[in-house]
């Protein structure tokens, strides 16, 4: 008996280890209360998906593994999803014609809470599980006559407790049948009452989180240590052409997480589109540029713009923000480790236009920077891919002015002292 309590231990003890699960919903605040719809990345392991904002992300770790618990028998039991919350779907495969197959479900302590069994003919045939309070399970399935047996553990995340039950569904012929059959039972069951989609997770994975209201959408960053509820803190950020911009909040700031791409002061008075390199080189009012003349570049990366531009009294950002000074770029930096390794925390990652290598870049911040490129006080064009360059709204000279420039082959930020007249990308932050 003291080995067979061993035993279950062991399995339960594992099952906890790799095994955990958080459910995060989603709630506004500011100049919206409600969410629309909710976009998920995860930054370590670059996957997305897509929600409503009335859906509950279910994280799952992966970890949970039947085969290690049936070794040599091939991967032929399923749970699905696992952890559960309300339902999972059992899914094995019966080896031979026809025989009794006993299903034995046990709690932590090895105490067996559910017995059932039923004769059934050979193939795929799947059960669903229902009921479970919160905590860790271990199945156990067996034929009478000893042809086949399994093992899985089962981790329910549910917050109340129901009937215990394991219902037959049906028999299948393949695995892929199993998975209409739980969407199904998601689409008329659990989803429509408890709205849980499940994502993939590892502990210590980094989340960006972009919850999005009507015109307005802000990004939370998270490393998810338990169940909670996301406030989107939505704030308007509008420029005079109507561009909605993503915000997020770093440290005590809040910043715009796309570059700025207006083509007007806030006045609705035009900034204007220079394109002829030699009158660009000769500028000492504002203007603005698309990289390469390309307007197409502009949706991804934004415009260039003249320190010029940044510097008129009209005033480019939009209501409520303002062009960042040197001394609030050093607070951004300072709160993300310091110049030597900030830029890692403000480049984008994942799919990125980033060039190879990216060095450092984990998009820690939700910051998003990109590698927009520029044009120089000479009219040429170049470092699209990169290098990521932005303007403060402070001068060092008469000629030049303080920036920020990030690049493919460090994590670092550098601080620089440049021509007025180079054309560069603008991030805006808040009053």
């Amino acid at each position: 008996m003291k080995k067979v309590t061993g035993f279950f231990l062991l399995v339960f003890m594992t099952a906890q280890t790799y095994a955990q699960s958080y459910q995060i919903s989603f709630a506004g605040t500011g100049s919206s209360t409600s969410v629309d719809s909710v976009k998920v990345e995860n930054l370590t392991q670059c996957t997305s998906l897509n929600l409503s904002g009335s859906d509950t992300l279910q994280l799952t770790n992966i970890g949970i593994n039947e085969s290690d618990l049936n070794p040599g028998k091939g991967n032929t039991i399923h749970i699905y999803p696992n952890p559960m919350a309300g339902n999972c779907l059992v899914d094995f495969e019966v080896r031979i014609r026809r025989s009794k197959t006993i299903l034995n479900l046990y709690d932590v302590t090895g105490k067996r809470i559910l017995q059932t069994q039923a004769l059934l003919s050979k193939g795929h045939h799947t059960y669903n599980l229902s009921g479970l309070s919160s905590g860790v399970y271990l199945l156990k399935i067996k034929s009478e006559c000893e042809a086949y047996s399994y093992m899985a553990k089962i981790v329910s995340n549910n917050l109340t407790r129901g009937i215990i039950e394991i219902k037959h569904i049906g028999m299948t012929s393949s695995i892929d049948k199993q998975n209409t059959a739980l969407n199904t039972i998601k689409t008329r069951g659990l989803k429509s009452e408890k709205s849980l989609i499940n994502m993939q997770y590892t502990t210590g994975d980094r989340l960006k989180i972009t919850g999005k209201s009507g015109i307005y959408r802000t990004i939370f960053m998270l490393v998810p240590t338990q169940s909670q509820t996301v406030t989107f803190n939505f704030i308007d950020c509008t420029d005079a052409d109507s561009n909605h911009y993503a915000v997020v909040q770093i440290g005590t700031q809040v910043w715009m997480a796309e570059n700025l791409k207006t083509t007007k002061y806030r006045d609705s008075s035009s900034i204007p589109n220079v394109t002829d390199n030699t009158q660009w080189a000769n500028l000492t009012t504002g203007a603005y540029c698309n990289y390469d003349n390309n307007v197409t570049y502009s949706n991804t990366y934004g415009r260039l713009y003249n320190w010029y531009a940044v510097a008129d009294s009209h005033n480019m950002c939009p209501v409520g923000w303002h062009t960042p000074s040197d001394g609030e770029w050093t607070i951004l930096t300072n709160y993300l480790g310091g110049q030597s390794v900030a830029g890692g925390k403000l480049k984008t990652n994942c799919t990125t236009p980033w060039g190879s290598p990216n060095y450092g870049a984990t998009n820690g911040s939700g910051f998003s920077a990109l590698p927009g490129g520029c044009h120089l006080n000479n009219g040429a064009f170049q470092g699209m891919g990169l290098g990521g360059y932005l303007w403060s709204a402070t001068e060092g000279s008469a000629a030049d002015a303080w920036s920020r420039d990030m690049y493919y082959f460090d994590a670092a930020v550098y601080r620089g002292n440049c021509s007025k007249r180079y054309g560069w990308s603008v991030r805006c932050v808040r009053d």
